[in-house]
């Protein structure tokens, strides 16, 4: 290698170290219980919606788009679901993403 491609290696080893999504694995049990108290009553138990604007994530519906933009969605709100900003923190919405992608077979 070289010191061209160490300093290209080095600096993207820094970004993914700083990284704040990087060294916190997502916790599904926890997600689970999360969308549980928030998310069920548009979004169904196992994910099958129950409001014909809201995603059917049993479907897949919306979880083939990036974590990031999913928790864009979270924060936000999108249609009739309403923003979680402030409501749920970074770590609890990547938990929440984590439990979704488990509802798709």
């Amino acid at each position: 290698m070289n010191s061209s491609s160490i300093r290209v290696v080095l600096i993207l080893s820094c970004f993914l170290l700083l990284s704040p999504v990087t060294g916190s694995a997502s916790n599904t049990f926890e997600g689970q219980n999360i969308y549980q108290r928030h998310c069920f009553m548009c979004h169904g138990m196992q994910g099958m919606s129950t409001m014909a604007s809201a995603p059917s994530f049993k479907r897949g519906d919306g979880l083939f788009k990036s974590d990031l933009s999913l928790m864009k969605h979270i924060k936000t709100g999108k249609s009739a679901c309403p923003p979680h900003i402030g409501l749920l923190n970074d770590q609890q919405i990547f938990d929440v993403i984590a439990y979704l992608r488990t509802l798709y077979p």
